[in-house]
């Protein structure tokens, strides 16, 4: 982990960069041409945005923070934020960039051996694999410590055997990258855990869809591992270090979920100020109510301020210093900013907002999900409670 003392400390810049006013205009773009209702298509008939997807991984999007030399676009977790956001600004939120390209990607990229990352990231790069993450499970909830997914080697083999719960986009994943408990300290008690990736199609793995409000591309299931083989040389990184390994990942997927909650914000606070700006009552627009206009603005401020904290732990990510608490920050500030402002967006359109003819409420349970999870608002100020603030540690 890099210093203050062994690395420059990472500037954040008050105004965007060319680069960025590029990045955005080009990744939006291509967003804009499928937009909300492509989204709403695609949900109804239970497809994935394939389209969207190709064309965002042919152009080089997905993979714009990956190693150049494994066919990435050589820059950082901020420009894969930005590529985040402008989708979701756009109407056409991809929770799969999370996961794939984000949580997957990231791993990869920092604890895969050479031969592993010539494998796997070339194709997550271009869009050509997705890969899953499956760390949740019924009886763990937040706890790690408790999961009870056991990996038992034999050989050159792992013999897989449990279950987890609430997996993102598994029916398009070629693979799915799993924790695993493979031994206990037996200083502390804890598991030891471990990440193995295993073929979505593995004999004994099978999947139940689980039935949900949240109207998205991707479905969430409920796994079963059922001595289910995995090559050894399918471990990734260290045995037993799983959990330090995975928050690579985890840190990752906290950052680009503020994005895609401040996307969906902006894009709801867009619309409502174009109808507060057109809706007319009592012969003049609505907007010029304090009623209206002060929620709005409320939601603006907010917005600006988790974007910022999500550019900072970007930054802080990718110069390789510690950011767990800003990447803890930008989760909970961004979740929150961008449910308030589809939240005030939906009440400017009073009746029209639960409309689906005005393309808002139907963003609503993707954004109040990921108040919940990855991590929840609670966990998040556990954490900033005991770890920043320094007191008695609470659970």
């Amino acid at each position: 982990m890099a210093t203050t003392e062994s690395a420059p400390l990472p500037l954040l810049p008050l105004l965007p960069s060319d680069e960025e006013r590029m990045l955005r205009e080009s990744a939006g773009g291509i967003a804009a041409k499928y937009g909300p209702h492509y989204y709403q298509e695609q949900v109804d008939n239970d497809l994935p945005m394939m389209e969207l997807w190709n064309e965002l991984g042919t152009q080089g999007f997905l993979g714009v923070h990956l190693p150049a030399e494994y066919g990435g676009g050589g820059l950082g977790l901020r420009e894969m934020a930005i590529v985040v956001e402008e989708t979701a600004m756009a109407g056409v939120p991809a929770l799969a960039m999370l996961f794939s390209p984000g949580v997957i990607g990231t791993i990869l990229g920092r604890h895969a051996t050479a031969d592993q990352k010539a494998q796997w990231l070339p194709r997550l790069a271009s869009g050509e694999s997705r890969i899953s993450f499956a760390i949740t499970e019924p009886d763990a909830g937040t706890n790690a410590h408790n999961i009870s997914t056991v990996a038992r080697k034999e050989g050159d083999r792992y013999i897989v055997n449990g279950q987890k719960y609430y997996i993102s986009g598994v029916e398009t994943a070629e693979y799915v990258m799993t924790v695993v408990r493979t031994g206990k300290d037996e200083a502390t008690g804890r598991a030891q855990l471990s990440l193995l990736l295993i073929d979505a199609d593995a004999p004994g793995l099978t999947r139940t869809k689980i039935p949900t409000v949240m109207n998205m591309a991707e479905g969430s299931w409920h796994l079963f591992f059922d001595d289910v083989e995995v090559p050894a040389d399918r471990l990734i990184g260290a045995e037993g270090k799983g959990l330090s390994v995975g928050f690579t990942g985890l840190n990752t997927e906290r950052i680009l979920t503020s994005s895609i909650c401040t996307g969906i914000g902006r894009y709801a606070l867009r619309k409502a100020v174009k109808y507060a700006n057109e809706r007319s009552v009592w012969g003049k627009p609505i907007g010029s109510h304090q009623a209206v206009s002060h929620p709005l603005a409320d939601a603006k401020i907010e917005l600006d301020a988790a974007v910022l904290m999500t550019e900072r732990a970007c930054r802080l990510y990718d110069c390789g210093f510690e950011a767990g608490e800003a990447s803890n920050m930008a989760k909970y500030l961004g979740a929150r900013a961008g449910l308030h402002a589809l939240d005030a967006a939906i009440q400017v359109h009073g009746g029209n907002g639960v409309a689906l003819e005005y393309q808002l409420a139907n963003y609503f349970f993707i954004v109040r999900m990921l108040n919940i999870g990855p991590v929840s608002k609670e966990m998040i100020l556990n954490f900033v409670a005991e770890r920043t603030l320094g007191l008695p540690r609470s659970y």
